[in-house]
């Protein structure tokens, strides 16, 4: 059982990132007060150091951020972070890389899967993220049996969320078949299969665990995810999501393969056939979504779903480069997410988005957008990624801003990559002047989970997690 901290009544920032959608941006003398149950209670501007002690505030040191959301998560995958970059035959690709990835998924046990998740939540909470969005369909024993509870996975990573003091969103998949004209499942995706009903029974048992408050465990939250339109039939998606409440996650354009197979087989690209047949809204991800069209973009834009971008992974498996501007540009929603874990940070993810747009245009601050207000690059993607996130958690509000969770990061000025930078640049320093250090101060739902770089859970974690990768890479 972890025991987690007490939660201070309340924070005083002198400066602190506050407001939610189009209206975040720099406050000053900034009191934030906590309830019960983890939610700010009230977020005041214009409030003194002296006044925020008298009502027995904790003063904070460095400038307040809201912590991130990680919209996109395959927590066993950390074990394969940076023991893919070799190649021996002539061409690898997203389908080679997937194929040696299915085998260490083959062999990771629930107790390696919880030693690997303990680890990774703790990194993310360390590069700012303080909400994990798990897309888990690791779900059956190594021969594709059913454990004796059949959700002994996904409670191993909520026990390994708790364990480092992070919120999770559970996203069990539905997962049937291994192409659009496949019968089943390959026989190295035997731990995947699930159907609608499996799914939803799972949503159903992780929620009725959880019921609406935060109580002592962290923050858990349940939605559903489609792994994507090749691996499960029109009619369970059907089934799935006419049932499914929350947030419905589902790979989507990822590769050019999947999206001419798409073509070949439904007439339309995958995108297009979301559009056409599911009734997109808020509460759909669109995770990857890398290769669309103009069109495409602006159909989704409309009807009001999210595109979760992971530049970090994307680029890893040579995915390719989506078209950041237009997605920003339409009003699109948009998350990110790390997705395979190679790196850990949400400011990597989003200097490696900018980044890659520079390239392929040969210009500077892609992002940016000075006629419509937004001149400073980090600050419109974070911007995007911090009310983009919300949705994806199953969350109704996120930032510093009363009713949302009481989730933040401390920034440190005295860092190397933010000495001498004005408090209004900060952001820009933090995403594009690296490497910066990882955050020392994490506030989960009211509570710290990292304290002057220390863990609240973190006691042999390194070791497990040691052990874990000892036991999957011993040669």
């Amino acid at each position: 059982m972890i025991t987690h901290p007490r939660r201070p009544a309340a924070l005083w920032a002198p400066v602190a990132w506050t407001g939610e959608s189009n209206a975040q941006t720099w406050s000053h003398d900034v009191l934030l007060e906590v309830d019960g149950n983890g939610y700010w209670s009230s977020v005041t501007t214009g409030v003194t150091r002296e006044q925020a002690q008298v009502r027995g505030a904790e003063i904070i040191a460095g400038s307040l951020l809201p912590g991130v959301i990680n919209a996109h998560s395959h927590a066993f995958q950390r074990a394969f972070a940076g023991l893919a970059e070799r190649r021996e035959n002539e061409h690898d690709d997203f389908w080679s890389w997937r194929d040696r990835m299915y085998r260490v998924a083959l062999s990771v046990s629930p107790d390696a899967l919880r030693a690997i998740a303990t680890q990774l939540y703790g990194e993310l909470l360390r590069g700012g993220y303080t909400h994990v969005c798990e897309f888990h369909y690791l779900h059956h024993d190594a021969e594709g049996a059913e454990y004796e509870d059949p959700l002994l996975m996904a409670w191993t990573l909520a026990d390994a969320a708790d364990a480092a003091g992070i919120g999770l969103t559970l996203l069990p998949v539905l997962y049937e078949r291994a192409g659009f004209a496949a019968p089943a499942l390959r026989h190295d995706q035997r731990r995947f299969a699930t159907s609608a009903d499996w799914v939803l029974d799972a949503q159903r048992r992780i929620t009725e665990s959880t019921g609406a408050g935060i109580g002592d465990r962290s923050p858990l939250n349940a939605g559903v995810a489609i792994h994507s339109l090749r691996a499960a039939s029109e009619a369970s998606i059907a089934r799935l999501v006419g049932r499914a409440e929350g947030p419905i996650h589902i790979h989507v354009a990822e590769q050019m393969a999947e999206v001419e197979e798409c073509q070949r087989v439904t007439g339309v690209r995958p995108v297009q056939w979301l559009l056409q047949n599911c009734r997109l809204d808020a509460r759909w991800q669109l995770v990857h979504a890398t290769h669309v069209t103009r069109e495409e973009i602006e159909g989704v834009a409309s009807s009001g779903a999210c595109a979760v971008i992971c530049p970090t992974t994307e680029a890893n498996l040579g995915d390719g480069l989506t078209d950041v501007a237009a997605w920003l540009d339409a009003g699109t929603a948009l998350a990110i997410g790390s997705d395979s874990h190679v790196t850990r940070d949400w400011r990597e993810e989003l200097r490696l988005l900018e980044y890659g747009q520079r390239l392929q245009r040969r210009a500077r601050n892609i992002a940016a957008a000075p006629s419509r207000g937004n001149s400073a690059t980090a600050e419109r993607l974070f911007a995007r990624a911090v009310s983009g996130g919300a949705t994806a958690a199953g969350e109704a509000r996120w930032g510093l801003v009363a009713g949302a969770r009481a989730d933040a990061v401390v920034v440190d000025a005295t860092e190397p990559a933010l000495l001498g930078v004005p408090t209004s640049r900060t952001l820009d320093a933090l995403v594009f002047s690296s490497p910066s250090q990882p955050f020392a101060d994490v506030m989960v739902a009211g509570r710290w989970a990292i304290r002057n770089a220390e863990s609240v859970g973190g006691a042999g974690t390194k070791q497990s997690f040691a052990a874990a990768m000892h036991g999957l890479w011993n040669d």
